[in-house]
């Protein structure tokens, strides 16, 4: 790598695009901060905190490297990926991939300048379809992974994550809702993103969030923890994932006929009200005789690891500005992609 020096000056930066630095800038021995340098110290930054990734960096390589340089470095080129989004070549790694293609989305909550933010994310993914399966034993099927995927996040406003979606599907070849499938929570926003942007695309409500409001229906009924509680509880699980909303249905039905004394009944109602706002997302049976995905496992992945474990850092707190183009940052570092943005 060679030997790394610190320069405390303002400029502007012809490797990393970035001007008016007030802070250390990292040099190579050409002058400026090497490809190499920046790439080793943003992944760091990207991987734990910059206090941790100075540690780090100085563990591995004897960089004498500080964490606010490591801030910059990251922040600097976080926003030069976003503004490269157009030149990866992920479109064409979409339209070559065999599967479904499916979106998913959720939010997290993020520590900002201004408060405690939401910040949306949406992962893009192209996934073959793996074995049919029965809704007695889907969770012990071995789905494929996803071949390709792309995030895009920010903090912001549903009807601007919704165009921001929209663009990033127009980018890579997803010009047709009907071939999407799209997963999320029971979040309004979620569903009404997917009416506006992507109509005609197949919806589908994340299976682990529909057993926890049975679960909860089951909890109330026959109390916290009881035996009872978790054998009705997976009862109507089982009844979700067979028939739905018809299934949810029957089963609210035989516990209405024997309702207990001292249990809550409202739950019941509650319920039902619940997933019938959800009907036409409660296809399980069919989805699973195909062998397609009934969870929203890919992106609550992605913000547990991409938000939660990397943006969550005690005392940590964000521009918003931000927060979007980092977690994208993160997820690029994750991907096949991050090898060929730094070639590029």
């Amino acid at each position: 790598m060679g030997h790394i020096a610190v320069e405390r000056r303002y400029f502007t930066c012809p490797a990393c695009g970035q001007g008016d630095f007030g802070a250390d800038h990292v040099l190579g021995l050409d002058g400026y901060l090497t490809g190499a340098a920046r790439r080793m110290a943003c992944l760091a930054g990207v991987r734990q905190s910059f206090a941790r990734g100075e540690a780090l960096l100085a563990e591995l390589a004897g960089w004498e490297l500080d964490e606010e340089t490591i801030r910059r470095l990251c922040h600097a080129e976080a926003a030069r990926a976003t503004a490269r989004r157009e030149e990866r070549a992920t479109a064409a790694a979409f339209a070559a991939a065999a599967g479904d293609r499916e979106l998913q989305i959720d939010a997290g909550k993020v520590n900002t300048q201004e408060g405690w933010r939401d910040v949306k994310a949406a992962v893009f993914a192209c996934r073959e379809r793996g074995q049919p399966a029965e809704a007695a034993s889907w969770d012990r099927r071995d789905l494929p992974a996803p071949s390709v995927r792309s995030v895009v996040a920010a903090v912001e406003e549903a009807s601007a994550f919704g165009e921001r979606c929209a663009a990033e599907a127009r980018r890579l070849g997803l010009t047709d809702p009907a071939q999407l499938n799209v997963s999320g929570d029971g979040a309004e926003w979620i569903w009404n993103l997917s009416a506006r942007h992507f109509p005609g695309a197949s919806e589908n409500l994340d299976i682990h969030h529909g057993s926890e409001h049975v679960a909860e229906a089951a909890r109330r009924l026959l109390g916290e923890g009881t035996a009872k509680a978790r054998a009705e509880a997976e009862r109507g699980r089982l009844r979700l994932l067979q028939d739905g909303y018809w299934g949810v249905t029957e089963w609210v039905a035989a516990l209405g006929a024997r309702l207990p004394a001292g249990g809550d009944g409202a739950a019941l109602a509650e319920v039902l009200n619940y997933f019938a706002g959800h009907q036409g997302r409660l296809n399980y049976a069919l989805r699973l005789r195909r062998g397609q995905s009934i969870g929203s496992g890919l992106i609550e992945g992605s913000i547990k690891q991409l938000v939660n474990r990397r943006l969550k850092q005690t005392g940590a707190r964000w521009k918003v500005e931000h927060v979007g183009p980092l977690v994208e940052l993160c997820a690029l570092a994750d991907s096949p992609e991050w090898n060929a943005y730094w070639n590029n």
